[in-house]
């Protein structure tokens, strides 16, 4: 399954994938081989028939009566979302919120590898945040293209993102998750994500007894 006929599949069906493959791993690593779309529906509280509705988009992993083999169906999960391969990513903006990803573990065996750390502030230039020295936006797009970086994760003030999002795609960034709390315009070839915990917060409340 290549990316290109990804494109005709919905987004809210390449969206689900991501969840199942991490129930697989946790599966996996309860030592389990084999599971079935109910016990994957379970745990991720989506109906069986959805999950082997949007595998099928993909082809056939699994034999009616004999479930699914993990091990097999991670490996298929991991080719059409395309993290059997390292990507390398850019955290732009070395705050609290910069570091604590820099920080973060769950990247490196899921695909994904931080390899710089940028930020405009004069005074955090040149500090060290674990493995990385922040290096300054000027250098930034010099960094991205030298080492075909596609991917990048923006962790500046609100004010700040529509502009360094700019220079990203203009750098050859295809792929932004933006944790900057306002939408962004991105060309229609770049992928956009949003994680703004205050609206998910707000989603919950709705449902809140005051």
């Amino acid at each position: 399954m290549s990316a290109k006929s990804a494109e005709t599949i919905p987004d809210i069906v390449i969206g689900r994938l991501p969840l199942y493959l991490r129930a697989l791993r946790r599966l996996q690593q309860d030592d389990k081989q084999v599971t079935s779309s109910q016990e994957l529906g379970k745990r991720l509280d989506i109906s069986s028939a959805q999950i082997r509705k949007d595998l099928s988009h993909f082809g056939g992993f699994g034999k009616q009566g004999t479930g699914y083999q993990i091990e097999f169906l991670i490996e298929r999960l991991q080719d059409v979302l395309q993290v059997n391969q390292d990507w390398s990513v850019v955290v732009v903006g070395a705050g609290n919120l910069g570091i604590a990803i820099s920080h973060y573990r769950g990247f490196q065996d899921r695909g994904f590898s931080i390899a710089d750390v940028f930020d405009i502030s004069p005074e955090k230039i040149g500090q060290r945040i674990g493995n990385y020295v922040v290096q300054p936006v000027g250098s930034m797009a010099e960094a991205i293209h030298d080492k075909g970086i596609k991917i990048a994760m923006l962790a500046v003030p609100a004010e700040d993102a529509q502009s360094v999002a700019d220079q990203l795609v203009e750098a050859g960034v295809r792929a932004i998750l933006n944790y900057a709390p306002i939408n962004i315009n991105v060309p229609d070839h770049v992928q956009i994500q949003y994680i703004d915990p205050v609206t998910h917060l707000q989603r919950m409340t709705y449902y809140l007894e005051a």
